[in-house]
């Protein structure tokens, strides 16, 4: 075998080997999952109303949740928010808000179900990513895209976003008066944060 050939021989085995790796890197990407759980007392949701004399800020408790980060932007989960728990510190709006407006006691619950994530999220590090899924409200459900900021950090989590909600274009009653008007549109804070479990695909069925 001439020099030649031997130089062929081992470009096509080095080239072979080269090609394994990046097959058995992509396998095993495929194979892993990420679970983020939602812990409740680490989160909350902001929101912000404004009408012609002041800007109403007020809160929701995040009830339960759980992310499961797969392959090639795949995302699954749910978070859900307690919609009786929304107050702004009037007690007065407060029931109106829940009787007229979010019919909490109709519609006790708020979910946000990921369907796809646009962006890397880091085993360290932070990201910005834009999440897409659909937004259920008041009896609802809506698409909807937003732009997420997630940092990880060993094995906890932290996230934060940021959407506007068009309450009454979506069919919620404006709680405006005679004498006080409120925007259509309320800004939403998402403030998320729990643990982190990496695992297989075999392992999670």
């Amino acid at each position: 075998m001439g020099i030649a050939d031997r130089v062929a021989m081992i470009l096509a085995i080095v080239r072979f080997l080269c090609i394994s790796a990046v097959l058995l890197a992509g396998s095993l990407l495929a194979a892993q999952e990420t679970a983020f759980q939602v812990d409740p007392a680490q989160s909350d949701v902001k929101f912000t109303l404004g009408d012609v004399l002041h800007t109403v800020h007020g809160t929701f408790k995040v009830k339960s949740g759980a992310l499961q980060l797969g392959p090639v932007g795949k995302i699954t989960g749910e978070i859900v928010v307690d919609a009786l728990s929304g107050e702004s510190g009037s007690g007065m709006r407060d029931r109106k808000m829940h009787k007229e407006v979010l019919e909490s006691a109709k519609y006790p619950k708020i979910t946000f179900r990921p369907d796809r994530i646009e962006g890397q999220v880091p085993s360290d590090g932070k990201s910005s990513v834009m999440v897409h899924g659909r937004f259920s409200i008041h009896g609802a459900e809506r698409e909807i895209s937003v732009p997420a900021t997630v940092e990880t950090s060993g094995d906890h989590w932290t996230a934060s976003v940021h959407f506007t909600v068009p309450y009454a274009k979506w069919g919620m009653k404006n709680p405006s008066t005679l004498f006080l008007r409120v925007n259509d549109n309320v800004e939403i804070d998402l403030m998320a944060a729990g643990s982190i479990e990496k695992h297989t695909a075999s392992s999670s069925q």
